[in-house]
């Protein structure tokens, strides 16, 4: 882990998605922080401690989600599937497919092994199995605010974790998608999905994989600014938390199912989709959703 000195810092960003808006100063206290990702290999040693049994392993219970077909009450996980072509990047059914019997051990799907990725970000994991691997590590979620300054290796006011530009001489400084998503990605990057920890430089604050690999999951609710506590005119907010858990609810869900804060962007996001790879980007995830592009890290407040 690292320890990062507390402070204060811009947080969110007037530059891209209104979701990241307004850009606001904020405070937060000193805390230490996983280096990288957890990993494939630290993920074992936990399971085999404990006999976790993830989200993505457990066959969902229908009594959960009134709609869903008698089919689907099978254990499985979402699979990224580059398409042939161009499609509609408002429809994400085109390359996301709830594949059975994929999870953290077999993360593309059966017949899939994570033989030879011990050092690859863990996938497949649901809130849940991130908050029990914490627990029995001895550790936290971190928050938004939190995993925001870690990101920012102290560079204020920049649009990456580096600078301003993504890609300065050209540099691959993340594992993110180059060329046209979801079906023409260039590798740039060597990498086609997620690549091992510390792969790319670390940024200021010597942590790694802060931007693109995997998304990583924080312990704030989602909320949109409007939905957040007004902050006090008189003085900069500390350590500030996000919205309440009934405003996390999508009503176009369908279902009651609360959403969390994840950070960071992944290796699906591109220049033509989910400009995300970036401190301030932020996005919401149900709590009961795992796929191949969703990890974690843990914190440990000082």
């Amino acid at each position: 882990m690292r320890f990062i000195e507390g402070g204060s810092f811009t947080m969110g960003s007037d530059n891209f998605y209104p979701e990241e808006m307004p850009a606001r100063s904020v405070r937060v206290d000193s805390f230490w922080i996983d280096e990288t990702p957890v990993t494939n290999a630290e993920f074992a040693r936990f399971t085999e401690a404990t006999g976790h049994v993830t989200v993505a392993e457990t066959a969902p219970d229908p009594a959960d989600y009134p709609d869903m077909l008698a089919e689907m009450a099978r254990p499985g996980s979402a699979v990224f599937r580059k398409t042939s072509g161009p499609v509609d990047l408002s429809d994400a059914s085109q390359w996301w497919h709830y594949s059975f019997g994929a999870d953290w051990r077999h993360p593309l799907g059966p017949g899939s092994t994570i033989e030879g990725l011990d050092d690859h970000p863990v996938v497949h994991i649901a809130y849940g199995d991130a908050e029990a691997y914490a627990a029995w590590a001895g550790k936290e979620l971190p928050t938004e605010a939190e995993w925001e300054y870690a990101a920012r290796g102290g560079l204020g006011g920049k649009d990456y974790a580096w600078g301003d530009e993504l890609a300065p001489d050209g540099a691959m400084l993340a594992n993110y998608w180059q060329g046209l998503f979801p079906f023409a990605n260039q590798k740039l990057d060597g990498w086609e999905r997620t690549s091992p920890v510390k792969s790319f430089p670390a940024n200021g604050f010597g942590l790694y994989d802060m931007i693109g690999n995997v998304w990583e999951w924080t312990s704030d609710w989602y909320a949109t600014r409007s939905a957040l506590p007004a902050p006090k005119s008189c003085c900069m907010p500390q350590n500030p938390r996000g919205g309440r858990e009934r405003d996390s609810y999508d009503p176009a869900l369908g279902v009651t199912i609360p959403r969390k804060v994840v950070k960071g962007g992944s290796h699906l996001c591109a220049a033509n989709y989910c400009q995300r790879y970036r401190p301030a980007a932020r996005h919401p995830e149900t709590i009961d959703t795992s796929t191949s592009h969703i990890g974690f890290r843990c914190i440990k407040r000082a």
